[in-house]
């Protein structure tokens, strides 16, 4: 057990150094030998938990984003509440910036860290819509509304609604960032065959001014 717990703050310690320097250089610019030189370890003993940089740079994406998973997955859990309540908070759950410091944000949009950027948006994709897909499949069940292809539809609108309100993507002002939200809310509400503005008060209140 004990080989074990060394192991994994070893590999932490890893993952955090490299995370800080990333964020100060830049995923680009940072190299391997900088990690190892700031933790003051062997080469061999870097390659013994990770083959490549860009190795490391996927299991900091992950580790943020099984923090959404988990959110996510513990409120299929909960049985008190209805199918619309859950989509409203599996959406809550995938806002990035409760779970990463605002300084990890504000670099994962320059264009050295593009890789980490485009790995986030990813894997936050691939994570959450078989969860999504539950939701919409339970509300279904209990005919809260239809749904012709849950999965399709909910790639879709991840991919939409993680790219199109990015301000790392697409400059935004206040008033054109309402009108995407409110151009997606409707999309999903035709794709859920549900009425005009079904979720547009939902989201106001669970996100606030958008």
């Amino acid at each position: 057990m004990r080989v074990i717990k060394e192991y994994d703050e070893r590999k932490k310690e890893i993952l955090d150094t490299a995370e800080r320097l990333f964020r100060i250089k830049g995923y680009e610019r940072c190299t391997i030998m900088d990690i190892i030189n700031e933790i003051g370890i062997a080469k061999g003993t870097f390659y013994h938990y990770f083959k490549s940089k860009e190795e490391v740079l996927d299991a900091i994406v992950l580790r943020y984003v099984d923090i959404v998973r988990n959110n996510a997955e513990e409120i299929l859990l909960i049985e008190n509440i209805n199918p619309v309540e859950k989509l409203m908070r599996s959406f809550m759950a995938m806002q990035v910036t409760n779970q990463i410091e605002k300084d990890l944000l504000d670099n994962m949009h320059k264009v050295e860290n593009a890789l980490l950027h485009q790995k986030v948006l990813n894997q936050l994709v691939t994570t959450m819509t078989p969860i999504l897909v539950k939701v919409i499949e339970e509300g279904i069940e209990e005919k809260v509304w239809s749904c012709k292809y849950p999965l399709e539809y909910m790639q879709i609108f991840l991919v939409a609604s993680l790219t199109l309100t990015d301000e790392g993507i697409f400059e935004l002002d206040s008033d054109l960032k309402m009108s995407v939200m409110t151009a997606i809310i409707s999309m999903l509400e035709k794709m859920l065959n549900v009425p005009e503005d079904y979720f547009m008060k939902l989201f106001i209140e669970n996100f606030g001014k958008m």
